[in-house]
């Protein structure tokens, strides 16, 4: 799908996708983040939550309470879709850019926390001090959250170091670790399997679930990290 092709589709009963395109992109990514704040804003009778993802937006809904206050339409569905449209028809706003700091993230890039820096510096013809360094002059953006509770999908590693996903995934993936996979970056909140090149290791908590916001990182942060030599 190419920028542009926005496609509204049922994700289940009780959910419905607006997806603006299918690639990595700050200005759709925006566009989504922006939409997530209309209806975050201006919630309809029967709304529960809006998920942003890269460049698409998933909104879940209560079919009961919807069919309710939208009875002149055919299914909940299609109610929630007509909202959906009609949000889309707003003029998007100028990218505003946040003022708020980047996010420094510590991370430990040696020994049994980075287990696979060697193979992504051989994969990328470099050495491993080379590689660090290339990964962490870049400001990732945090793109959406997923996969596991806290873990932020950022981008865009340098071309130079992105390496695909281990073609078997770990059983235990230290909590902390952070990885590579593509044009993607990750830190693990917590232990978990998972396929991601691991290239080192943070100590910062990204999830606390006792925590009003439990979640560290929100779609829209920007992250940077910085060698440190101890973990």
């Amino acid at each position: 799908m190419k920028h542009g092709q926005t496609r509204i589709f049922p994700l289940g009963e009780n959910a419905l996708t607006i997806e603006l395109a299918n690639e990595i992109s700050e200005p759709l990514n925006d566009r989504v983040l922006e939409l997530y704040r209309y209806f975050e804003r201006r919630p309809f009778p029967g709304f529960i939550e809006a998920v942003p993802a890269y460049s698409s937006l998933t909104i879940f809904f209560d079919v009961v309470q919807v069919r309710n206050h939208f009875a002149g339409y055919g299914s909940a569905f299609e109610a929630v879709k007509s909202l959906a449209r009609k949000a889309l028809e707003k003029k998007a706003p100028a990218a505003v850019r946040s003022a708020a700091p980047v996010i420094e993230v510590p991370v430990f890039f040696d020994g049994e926390c980075a287990p696979d820096l060697q193979a992504i510096a051989e994969f990328s013809g470099l050495a491993p001090d080379e590689v660090i360094d290339i990964f962490t002059s870049r400001i990732y953006r945090v793109y959406m959250l997923g996969f596991l509770p806290g873990f932020a999908y950022m981008g865009e590693v340098d071309s130079r170091i992105a390496a695909p996903r281990k073609s078997t995934p770990r059983l235990k993936v230290p909590k902390g670790s952070v990885g590579i996979a593509g044009r993607q970056t990750g830190i693990y909140p917590f232990e978990s399997p998972g396929g991601w090149q691991i290239v080192g290791r943070t100590k910062m908590e990204l999830f606390t679930p006792d925590d009003e916001t439990p979640c560290f990182f929100a779609p829209g942060d920007h992250v940077k990290f910085y060698q440190v030599e101890e973990v």
